[in-house]
This record gives C-alpha cells, structure tokens and sequence, in this order.
C-alpha cells in the first residue's frame, strides 16, 4: 500500500490505523465489560487527537503537487485515498456514539468527508478504466476494494443519523459500492489467474483481507437500510463467513511460509501499514454480525450461534488489535532510535 517514497512523508495508507481503532471502539469494545463507559471516551478522545495528527499530514500531502501527482500516477495505490473518507466516517460514528452532544459538529465534518467521497467515486471512475486497459499488468490486490469500503462507511453514517432518508437514495448508493466490489474482484481474479507469475510469500498482500473486510461493510449498510429480508441477510452473511475462512487460512499459509523462510521476527512480527487492514476487517466483520443480533427481524436459527461466535470474535479483534498497536510502537521506537544514532554520526 505504500505509494510515497519520501521518507520525511506519511504513507498516504495511514487512514487504516484510524478505520481499524474505530471500528473497535464502534463495536467490539462493548463485548468487554472491563471497558466503563469513560474509559470508552477517552479512548474516543484519543483516537480524535490521533485523527488529528494523522490527517493533518495526509492533507498536507495532498496539497503538496508531487506526492499529489506520485499518489494518484499509480491506479492501485490511488485507492488508498478510501482509506482517508472511510477513517472519517468511522471517526464520525465512534464520536456521535459517545459523544452525541456534538453530533451537528461531526455532520459538518461528514459533509465535508461525503464531498471528499464524491471526488473520489470521479477518480475511482478514472483508475479502474485503467486497469481495464491493461489488467494483468498491474499488481491489483484487495486495496481496490476501498472504493466499495468508502462508499458503504458514507452510507453507514447518514442512514445512523437520518433513518428516513430516500430508499433511492440509499439503494443507488449501495449498489454503487457493490459495483466497485465486483469489478475491483473481477480485476483481482484476472490478476492472480491470469497475470505473471506470483508466490503466496511476495505477491499476497495484507490487503487481500479486504475481499471479506469490503463486504462485511456493505452487509452493514444494507442491514442499517433494512433494505433486504432475513432470509437473504443471513445467506449474504454465510458468504461472508466462507470468504473469510478461506482468505485467512491462505493467510495463515502465507504466515507459515515467511516464518520458515525469514523467521519469526521478519516473517510474522515486523510492522507494515497494511496490516491495520486485517484489524478493520476483522472488526466490521463483528460489527455486522452484532447488529444482525441485536435486530429481533433478522432473529433465525443462527442465533445461538452468533451469541456464541461473537463472544469469540470479539477477543480475536481486541487481540489482534492489541499486537498490532503493539508493532506499530515498537516500530515509531526503532525508528526514533535510527533517527538519534543519525545524528550523533
């Protein structure tokens, strides 16, 4: 996910680090009785100060011509962009959660967030028929799914605050995302079935968890609509479910793999920006199957068993979630140490 090569610049895909804490403190973090509701708030007001520093470099980035032009030359890694309105939009919904007071405050910055999608959505347009040219010779993985992601987090917000807004509305705007999801499969598809040569160890990104990640969104968005009935929610979330396993165990495989050929410590425990895609994933993936469970129309025979799963999946995000701040410190302190010896030389 890593577009530009500045060293002193932030990696335009750090919007995932504020989509993976939110979505946590969105959902997951209410599995966890241990977590009162002010301690919840203030790790909703740190995740603002974080949103803060982070955005505050991703804009300046933006309004900087040449990583402008570096970010957007390239059309995989320009879909990291829907990392930025997605964050938002999260943000937004953990802020409204805890915070409700201030909820006309974070319209205003969903307003903003919504016009950043539509400029988006153009520039979706413009990349994808760029990778139609020529598919199989571009590294397409699952970042291109973020146009799905980005769409459905706006969709998510609004239809929160304005239950009663048009149908057609919410229907055109979901199915929009769910036509970014097929082609941005189709293109993955072409990619590792009929482009050059790959390994799971090199070509297989975190990423690539964003094929499950993109529609446990859109499962979101459409049971926040209420649009579908539960007989095909739950069949939709029985795709989900497969996906997921499938997606994970070759990342498990993968896993295994670079442990063998590079250690433990490069294989499996050295930080990249694109594993905070895995957390969110992870996290929407409970927070679609918790408000499946909550709502008594989506009530099936299932039900005992998503009682039972979501006690689970609830400490699997928090762990996962918990080793990757982890990596992420450990990282900022290697880092910072580099700096210093620099200097002292």
């Amino acid at each position: 996910m890593k577009t530009v090569e500045n060293k002193n610049s932030i990696d335009p895909a750090s919007g995932a680090i504020i989509m993976a804490l939110g979505i946590f403190l969105y959902a997951a973090v209410d599995a966890f009785t241990w977590v009162n509701h002010i301690t919840a708030k203030i790790m909703s007001v740190s995740l603002i100060v974080l949103t803060a520093i982070i955005y505050k470099s991703l804009i300046k980035q933006l309004l900087t011509k040449s990583d402008r032009i570096l970010l957007l030359s390239k059309p995989v890694p320009s879909f990291v962009i829907g990392s930025w309105i997605a964050g938002v939009s999260v943000l937004s919904n953990v802020v409204v959660k805890y915070f409700p007071d201030i909820s006309v405050a974070v319209q205003v910055v969903m307003l903003l967030n919504t016009f950043m999608w539509l400029g988006f959505m153009a520039s979706c347009v413009y990349q994808f028929k760029e990778l139609m040219k020529r598919p199989t010779a571009h590294p397409t993985h699952g970042v291109v799914l973020l146009s799905t992601v980005a769409t459905q987090s706006v969709v998510i917000f609004w239809v929160k605050l304005y239950p009663s807004l048009p149908k057609g509305l919410l229907i055109g705007a979901i199915s929009l995302g769910t036509f970014y999801y097929l082609i941005g499969m189709t293109l993955i598809i072409v990619r590792y079935g009929r482009g050059k040569r790959w390994t799971l160890i090199d070509d297989w990104p975190s990423t690539n968890c964003i094929i499950h990640g993109a529609l446990s969104i859109t499962g979101l968005a459409i049971v926040s609509s209420g649009m579908l009935s539960a007989r095909i929610m739950m069949i939709f979330w029985l795709l989900i479910f497969v996906l997921l396993i499938g997606v994970e165990w070759l990342e498990m495989v993968r896993a295994v793999n670079r442990v063998q050929k590079l250690g433990w410590k490069k294989g499996v425990f050295t930080y990249h920006i694109s594993q905070w895609s895995r957390n969110f994933t992870f996290g929407m993936f409970y927070a679609f199957t918790m408000t499946m469970h909550d709502n008594p129309y989506y009530l099936n025979s299932f039900y005992p068993f998503h009682e039972e799963f979501l006690h689970v999946w609830a400490w699997i995000v928090c762990l996962f979630l918990i080793a990757e701040v982890g990596l992420w410190v450990e990282s900022k302190r290697y880092l910072s140490e580099s700096k210093r010896k620099e200097r002292v030389s």
